[in-house]
């Protein structure tokens, strides 16, 4: 494991914190995605 030293205790967190944030954008992302995708077909029907 990385040695980030005093302030790991505030590194570690911050880093799951931030992968969480992507996690949940990414996830947001597809299912607007998703949504759009579905909304197009229904107009060229």
């Amino acid at each position: 494991m990385m040695d980030l030293g005093p302030y790991s205790d505030f590194i570690w967190p911050a880093y799951a914190i931030s992968a969480l944030a992507l996690l949940v954008t990414i996830a947001q992302s597809l299912a607007a995605w998703r949504a759009a995708r579905k909304k197009i077909a229904a107009l060229s029907k």
